[in-house]
């Protein structure tokens, strides 16, 4: 057996290779973005890559690359089940109700008049969303019917920018508990940070991709949510974090406030979780749970992709059965374990 692996040291190729080294795997670290990536591939029997979403270049071709490699006879992470619906939430959209998941109601138009004819029947507050961004970015309260029209008039105008800078820059100021001085230090160094030529991927990114248009995302808005629960599932086994919302916010993705104690997490989000992985056939998958008004627990999102270190403290993981295991765990190993094992 022979890995492949693209190495970016902030993804789960870290974790790969250390388990590679620690288990005598032959491996091999690859350049997906090169012209001569199926020939680097030849010699290989597995090709991991933990694509990205705030890459314009994996975005732009990860997917494709990696079914590609999947017809030349290699095991590949993320396979298509794992990843035709990252970072697209309207693609999500469809998937979970085509599974029949318990999933928060969510509407998409494609046309602004079937838009505007929509807002006009509906109550308000809802949610509206790009289709990409991770922590919770692009997402946001919409609390009228007016604010809703102009959503619809840019939408199917002159679009949204991938990042909005004032939203990222006061995120960045919520995360540093900034004072008003501090605040200042902040916008002026993530203006800074934009305005001037510097390695900024979220900057070339919005440069690459361009606006998105065309479409308008919504969801129905689940009050009095204070947390949300993610659970990954990776094979037969699955841990779980809740995490609070921001101050004054409703959304709790990309926060940092993280509980990790088994006793605060509700377990039906992960027999749900384990149930509808079954119907997609992911190799791993994050499901993003809230609660409406009957404590019912609905999916928002999923997601391949995450950042390891945040699971870190886990205390334990279930197993299919929703039984409990105590005790560290690594599930980037679980990730190649489950590939090289099939």
């Amino acid at each position: 057996m022979k890995v492949a692996i693209y190495h970016n040291p902030s993804s789960f190729s870290t974790r790969w290779i250390e388990y590679c080294k620690s288990n005598k795997i032959d491996y091999k670290l690859v350049n997906p973005y090169a012209s001569d990536i199926i020939g680097q591939l030849k010699d290989c029997d597995a090709f991991l890559w933990h694509i990205s979403q705030i890459d314009y270049r994996d975005m732009l071709f990860g997917k494709q690359l990696l079914y590609s490699v999947k017809q030349m006879g290699l095991k590949v992470f993320p396979d298509f089940n794992t990843s035709w619906h990252f970072d697209d939430k309207v693609g999500q959209k469809y998937l979970l109700e085509a599974m029949g998941a318990p999933f928060v109601p969510s509407y998409v138009f494609y046309t602004r008049g079937e838009a505007l004819k929509w807002i006009k029947q509906v109550s308000f507050p809802k949610v509206f969303k790009l289709r990409g961004g991770a922590g919770s970015k692009n997402v946001f309260l919409v609390k009228d019917k007016k604010k809703a029209f102009r959503l619809v008039k840019r939408a199917f105008s002159k679009g949204f920018r991938q990042t909005n800078v004032i939203r990222e820059i006061k995120e960045r100021a919520r995360k540093r508990g900034a004072t008003k001085f501090k605040y200042f230090i902040v916008l002026t160094r993530a203006v800074a940070s934009w305005v001037l030529p510097v390695n900024n991927n979220m900057k070339t990114f919005e440069s690459m991709h361009g606006r998105e248009k065309g479409y308008v995302y919504f969801q129905d808005f689940i009050s009095n949510n204070t947390f949300d629960i993610r659970v990954v599932v990776t094979g037969n086994k699955a841990l779980a974090i809740k995490r609070m919302v921001r101050k004054d916010d409703f959304r709790a993705s990309g926060s940092g406030s993280i509980i990790y104690e088994k006793n605060q997490i509700d377990e039906r989000c992960i027999q749900i979780s384990f149930e509808i992985n079954r119907k997609l056939q992911t190799q791993s998958i994050a499901f993003d749970f809230i609660f409406d008004e009957n404590n019912k627990p609905l999916i928002v999102e999923i997601s391949y992709g995450y950042m390891y270190s945040g699971y870190d403290a886990c205390p334990g993981y279930w197993d299919e059965n929703v039984n409990w295991h105590e005790g560290s765990f690594n599930p980037q190993n679980w990730q190649i374990e489950n590939l090289i094992s099939k």
